[in-house]
């Protein structure tokens, strides 16, 4: 104790609690900083299940993602078959009609044609749809049947499905050896109502092409349809020839490729796309698959008009490097208490915390009404000022919290950088943890972490008897400050006394410090 300026002023320990008490309490705000991204995490689940309705709805009302699967051509027939079997020792022969169809897949198949993309809003949501505006074309074989017993043909047809049929725009028209025929439905027509041959469709046809004059017959069929369909997001080719050949073409810049083949080749450009895919039946099972299960799934190419990485797979990735934000933040306060002896209450940790997830909250809503990078510099700009400004007042110095709002700075460019780069996302992120380790292991490499627990530890131990000294100075401190000199003594006697009650001091100190 000492007077100064004739008051008293009592110095006490800079730390009120222990190293590892403080580093358990700033794990405990760590975990409640972590609930807190998890429900945000959880809010972007929600807002991408919002979207996701959202193209459904759109798909519902205009038309789903499509799949072109044909031609093939369908002969139905009608046999006969006899079956002998031995009855009484006796052979029997049984007759039974059978119904069924036989399919010739084609020997070439072309299809050219281009995706022309428009956007549907529904919402904040909006949904790419195209027109599919193209040819196919093509060649079959039709080999002599070969069918033993008494057999009746049907009408052949060019059997196409597509996967949702209220895409179809117009009346398509096919050309059969050049000669122009229309594209009837799933209906029997009047020509098959005629014909008593007449089994269930198969492949789950919706568009088919009668062929006259080949029942039963062998032969070549030239064929070209020209088709406009109408879709959502993505598109389906099935490759069901011996040889197939694709171009697909579009203004939309940004294709996503998948399905079994990838393009040959493609062009990608601002202005659009144009992909070339060469497929043989060597390389496909397509055949094989709608002989064997003609219900079940088939190799195919695919093309998504997509969106890049949307706004929501950048902000949920932003969440996974929130614990980042949390631990270099938190672990800065810590290293600084360190170093200058200068307490940071557990509740400015938590409010800084708190704008730290409030960040991607930002991220998220202001995302849905602008382009990404537009929200993002929006959002870090606003956080990292405000935290700069808080900091500036905890840490009792403007050298202090701009450095520290330079290092959010620079961490929010840096992770802005890692959800951009997806190539490299991995590498970047990586050599980024190791850089903060790095940092950390350096600037703390001659900390003597043992003298700083020991420090503590006696601090705290002396820390409970000065409390109630304290308490008592701050009920005297009228009698101390007020002029007078028994008023004066009173005071010191009353705050000694209860020192050396405490046994921190001896009874004659007030005269030393009178002295």
């Amino acid at each position: 104790m000492s007077y100064i300026g004739g008051e008293y002023e009592v110095r006490t320990v800079t730390r009120s609690v222990g190293l590892f008490l403080k580093l358990l309490v700033i794990g405990g705000l760590t975990l409640i900083i972590l609930i807190a991204l998890y429900l945000v995490d959880g809010v972007i689940s929600d807002r991408q299940g919002y979207r996701d309705e959202a193209a459904k709805s759109i798909a519902d009302s205009y038309a789903s993602e499509q799949r072109i699967v044909g031609p093939l051509l369908v002969q139905p027939y009608r046999q006969v078959v006899e079956e002998e079997s031995i009855d009484n020792g006796k052979k029997k022969v049984d007759k039974r009609t059978v119904e069924s169809t036989y399919t010739i897949f084609p020997r070439e198949l072309t299809v050219k044609g281009e995706m022309k993309p428009s956007l549907r809003r529904h919402g904040l949501y909006k949904v790419p749809v195209y027109e599919f505006d193209g040819t196919i074309s093509g060649h079959i074989d039709a080999p002599e049947p070969k069918l033993a017993g008494q057999v009746e043909f049907g009408a052949p047809y060019l059997a196409f499905r597509v996967q949702d049929a209220r895409g179809i725009v117009g009346r398509p028209m096919a050309h059969l050896n050049g000669t122009a025929y229309p594209v009837e439905g799933a209906v029997m027509t009047d020509l098959e109502q005629a014909n008593p041959v007449h089994p269930d469709l198969a492949w789950g046809t919706n568009l088919r092409v009668l062929v006259p004059g080949m029942a039963g017959k062998s032969g070549g069929v030239d064929f070209s349809l020209d088709l406009a369909l109408a879709g959502s997001q993505g598109l389906e080719i099935v490759p069901v020839a011996d040889s197939n050949h694709f171009e697909l073409s579009s203004s939309w810049p940004e294709p996503l490729f998948a399905g079994q083949f990838l393009p040959r080749s493609r062009e990608i450009s601002a202005d659009g796309f144009h992909g070339i895919w060469d497929i043989s039946s060597l390389a496909s099972g397509t055949q094989q698959q709608m002989m064997t299960k003609p219900d079940g799934p088939t190799d195919a190419i695919s093309v998504t008009l997509a969106k890049g990485i949307d706004a929501y797979s950048l902000s949920d990735r932003a969440v996974k490097y929130g614990i980042l934000f949390v631990f270099i933040t938190f672990g800065g306060f810590f290293l600084f208490e360190i170093a200058k002896k200068m307490l940071i209450h557990p509740v400015q940790y938590l409010l800084v915390g708190a704008c730290l997830t409030v960040f991607f909250l930002l991220l998220i809503s202001l995302s849905e009404h602008v382009r990404f990078p537009l929200a993002y510099l929006i959002s870090s700009v606003g956080c990292v000022g405000l935290m700069t400004y808080y900091l500036v007042f905890v840490l009792r110095s403007k050298e202090y919290g701009l450095a520290f709002g330079s290092i959010l700075a620079v961490l929010y460019a840096a992770i802005y950088g890692l959800l951009v780069s997806e190539d490299n996302a991995l590498l970047l992120g990586s050599l980024l943890l190791f850089g903060l380790i790095a940092i950390v292991m350096i600037g703390t490499r001659k900390v003597d972490w043992y003298q700083k627990t020991a420090d503590l530890r006696a601090a705290r131990n002396r820390l409970h008897p000065l409390r109630r000294i304290f308490r008592q100075a701050e009920r005297t401190r009228a009698g101390v400050e007020a002029p007078g000199g028994a008023e004066k003594v009173a005071g010191i006697e009353l705050l000694m006394g209860a020192a050396s009650n405490a046994g921190l001091c001896e009874p004659t100190l007030p005269e030393q410090i009178l002295a």
